[in-house]
C-alpha cells in the first residue's frame, strides 16, 4: 500500500522552491521530481508531509 505525501523540494543552488504531491513505495518517494530549473540535479532540502 502507498501513502501520499506532500513533498517540499529546495534547491539549495538557486533556493528555488517546489512543492509537489508525490507517493511513497517500498521505502522510496515518487514525485516525478527530476531536475532543478538551474540543472541542479542532486542539491535539494527534502520535506515530506502526510496527506489526509
Amino acid at each position: 500500500m502507498s501513502q501520499r505525501l506532500k513533498v517540499t523540494i529546495r534547491c539549495n543552488r538557486c533556493h528555488e522552491k517546489f512543492v509537489l504531491r508525490g507517493r511513497r513505495e517500498r521505502g522510496k518517494v515518487d514525485t516525478g521530481f527530476k531536475m532543478c530549473l538551474c540543472s541542479n540535479a542532486e542539491d535539494f532540502e527534502i520535506e515530506e508531509e502526510a496527506l489526509v
